[in-house]
């Protein structure tokens, strides 16, 4: 059948191919996409076994381990305004946009496309084309400053090139988050042509269309052009650095990622990087404190048991050859420099009052897993915060996403003012007062 071409033979990153059906191709994967997020593991095994690519089905397996929600897309946005034309203009994706428009952009008016330009983390830092598309994307939060990185939205061109370090096509359904279903897109990295290292993705996206080989073959010669362009700014630039820190690009402070995920990321100068826990651990509670800590008051930060003196100057030496030397400063420790956290866009939003943006951005607990006592300590100031002001608001819609996270999920004051802002009247209300009804059973509530 023609969905056995597309997906079993030829260039596996091409999601449709001459001659498929696509009507066909389009229900076979959603059909594959319902079975795979239903939560049965022997239904999971079967959306397995259908004929769905295997880079999308590997993407698919991702997304679920990293927790993300096939039934929504985040709505916040980790840069605006004047932050995010400040992170663009020291960006070196900066210096091929002028090459995208020329070949992407000023062709595609009317078209119903979008090419976005990315950084290495999934940012999207410009999206441009097609304005009655541009309108369109916004339901689904395609918007420059918004992270569509796997670990954010799941399966997506531009998030899946970044993880794979491939050209790659997303096709409608192929998707992990619903909400994009209607939509398909082509995308590619982006390297520096002197280290090889990502810096960024160039995408198209738009309809149906999008998913065919010819449309890859276009992102695939732009990226060519753009790295071409980078290499010939190098060498008529010598003290042109794309990436390191600081460089004479003015990049953006580095980012640390702990909310919610067992593996914490750090962005350094467009770089993405796996920290483990511990180092993690370091650079959060440094960053909360920057007047800085003694190796004492540290090693008790992190372990009841007090590590020993050789210990922290030990890890501190492996957190320098990933952070940077120039960044951490000794005596007492501390960050040379600003580090910026999902923590801390959780804790501006809350001291500004505004409860929604705080649960936007609240990705789930600080480092789950964790056990040092200062991280500990501030993974339950966050939630304490997070719940009142949850609490305080009284909102409908976010007592009814907090109590769909493994925070409020057993949280029966939470439920109980979610019961109370539901017309009693509604299908809704009785849902919520039933499951109340199992938390008194359960807990003696």
């Amino acid at each position: 059948m023609a969905l056995q071409s597309s997906t079993q033979h030829g260039n596996p990153w091409v999601a449709v191919r001459p001659g498929d059906d696509v009507a066909e191709l389009a229900r076979t994967v959603s059909s594959a996409h319902r079975a795979f997020v239903s939560g049965d593991e022997a239904i999971r095994q079967d959306a397995a076994d259908r004929t769905v690519r295997s880079v999308v089905l590997d993407s698919w397996l991702r997304s679920r381990d990293r927790g993300v929600n096939p039934d929504l897309v985040g709505d916040q946005l980790d840069l605006d305004g004047l932050e995010l034309d400040r992170y663009r203009a020291g960006h070196p994706m900066a210096l091929i946009r002028p090459v995208v428009r020329q070949l992407l952009v000023e062709d595609i008016a009317d078209t119903g496309l979008l090419v976005a330009i990315s950084d290495a983390s999934g940012r999207l830092l410009w999206v441009e084309g097609d304005s009655a598309a541009r309108d369109r994307a916004v339901a689904m939060h395609f918007v420059e400053g918004a992270d569509w990185s796997e670990d954010r939205v799941g399966t997506n061109a531009p998030g899946t090139a970044l993880a794979v370090d491939q050209c790659v096509q997303i096709f409608g359904a192929e998707h992990f988050s619903s909400v994009v279903h209607d939509w398909s897109c082509s995308a590619a990295p982006v390297h520096d042509p002197t280290t090889g290292r990502i810096l960024g993705a160039i995408d198209i996206t738009g309809g149906p269309q999008v998913a065919e080989p010819q449309v890859l073959a276009l992102v695939r010669a732009t990226v060519a052009a753009a790295e071409a362009e980078l290499r010939l700014q190098l060498l008529n630039s010598p003290g042109l650095h794309l990436l390191g820190a600081p460089g004479p690009l003015g990049e953006a402070p580095p980012r640390l990622s702990v909310l919610g995920s067992e593996r914490p990321t750090l962005v350094v100068g467009g770089d993405r990087i796996a920290l483990s826990r511990r180092h993690a651990e370091i650079l959060l509670l440094l960053a909360a404190r920057p007047e800085g800590v003694s190796g004492d008051q540290l090693a008790v930060l992190l372990d009841e048991s007090e590590l020993d003196s050789v210990t922290i100057r030990a890890e501190m030496s492996r957190l320098r050859k990933v952070f940077g030397a120039e960044r951490l400063q000794s005596r007492p420790y501390r960050l040379r420099g600003d580090l910026d956290t999902d923590v801390a866009d959780v804790g501006r939003a809350l001291d500004r009052g505004d409860a929604a943006a705080a649960l936007a951005a609240y990705r789930g607990p600080v480092l789950p897993g964790s056990v040092a006592p200062g991280v500990e300590e501030m993974r339950d100031e966050l939630r304490v915060r997070m719940r009142a002001a949850l609490l305080r608001s009284g909102d409908q819609s976010l007592l009814a996403r907090w109590t769909a996270t493994p925070d409020g999920r057993e949280d029966s004051a939470a439920w109980s003012a979610y019961l109370s802002s539901i017309d009693r009247r509604s299908a809704m209300y009785d849902q919520v007062r039933a499951r109340i009804a199992i938390f008194d059973e359960q807990f003696g509530h």
